[in-house]
């Protein structure tokens, strides 16, 4: 089962509103179609939108081939995708290598430049799912035999082009004849836990236990919990990490009892123009989410909500990042330059 695919120039985004219960596939044929499946959560997970964002350039490439101002509605059609979840940084990331292609093919004619960016799309979302791989492959090494993982939200399959990243380190470990098991927070208020991360990983044969986010902190009393494992929406340069909201906490807990907090994103949701959490926006949904549950309302009418989607997690509360290109202990500043240093592979906008 695929999250994503192209097919016949329009885009299938696995509904992931619906899981587990239904699988069904929302069809995009236009860049605002994709824009909404973004902004609704038909498809989510950072990696995941930066690829969905990619192919809607693509759309929008396709929309526009009779308009006069061809690379200028490209260059609209990636703000109006930009704008969708600002916090993930991947979506901008995925974007602005589908505005560079189209520049670079500016003199020639609308359908090659559409062909290419349609090429592009698919090498980005290709890229994904090898730079996953290899993710899994370097943090497989920190999971011992009868390790039990605490995680939260859903960093799988689910939420890249496939097979995932803090889940895809789990997956990686567990191909490797490791007994291990795993927690799932719930992960209020879209319960991506409860319903996507503990049905990936039991799809997978892979013991999984759901708690409510709030039991966490009895699991650490009771030493039940050998080491957290999360993914990211936005990495920053002194290694501050943006995530769902939760993490943070999970990462006080695990340094007041001396588990390690391990962080797996591929290098494109670093954000070297930012310096610190500080400067990161952080998504407000809205209120609907957290006063319904399965479409039933639980509060009274007219109750405030403040509904941020991430938390920050200061760099000197993780124990490490895993990356395509290895692992970082102890992230900072240095440490990240050096990684990025190797290959100029972000510039400083």
């Amino acid at each position: 089962m695929k999250t994503l695919f192209w097919k016949e120039n329009k885009l299938y985004l696995l509904d992931q509103r619906k899981l587990p219960h239904e699988i069904t596939y929302v069809i995009c044929g236009d860049h605002y179609a994709v824009a909404t499946a973004i902004s609704e959560m038909v498809v989510r997970g950072a990696p995941a939108i930066g690829v969905a964002a990619a192919y809607g350039i693509a759309l929008a490439a396709l929309q526009n081939q009779s308009s006069p101002e061809f690379l200028p509605a490209l260059q609209g059609a990636g703000d109006d995708l930009i704008k969708t979840r600002p916090t993930a940084v991947n979506l901008r990331w995925a974007v602005k290598q589908m505005l560079v292609t189209a520049k670079e093919y500016a003199t020639e004619s609308k359908s090659v430049i559409t062909t290419q960016l349609i090429n592009k799309a698919e090498a980005i979302a290709a890229e994904d799912i090898k730079v996953n791989r290899l993710i899994g492959a370097h943090g497989a090494v920190l999971i011992n035999d009868g390790a039990c993982i605490l995680t939260l939200c859903n960093a799988g399959a689910l939420a890249t082009a496939g097979y995932g990243t803090a889940l895809g380190v789990i997956s990686a470990a567990y191909t490797n004849q490791r007994k291990i098991s795993v927690f799932a927070c719930e992960t209020r208020p879209y319960l991506q836990g409860a319903r996507l991360t503990t049905w990936e990983l039991s799809q997978a044969g892979i013991p999984v236990t759901l708690i409510v986010d709030n039991a966490a902190g009895l699991l650490f009393q009771r030493k039940m919990i050998d080491m957290v494992l999360v993914g990211a929406d936005r990495i920053v340069s002194n290694g501050d990490v943006a995530n769902k909201i939760g993490t943070y906490p999970l990462s006080i807990l695990a340094e007041e009892h001396n588990v390690p907090f391990y962080v797996a994103a591929p290098l494109s949701t670093f954000d070297l123009t930012l310096s610190s959490r500080e400067e990161i926006p952080i998504e407000e949904r809205n209120s609907y989410e957290i006063t319904h549950i399965a479409g039933v309302k639980i509060t009274g009418d007219e109750i405030p909500v403040y509904n941020p989607a991430f938390d920050l997690t200061p760099a000197e509360k993780i124990s490490a990042i895993i990356t395509e290109r290895g692992i970082i202990y102890r992230p900072d500043r240095e440490k990240i330059t050096a990684l990025f240093a190797q290959d100029g592979e972000q510039d400083d906008e």
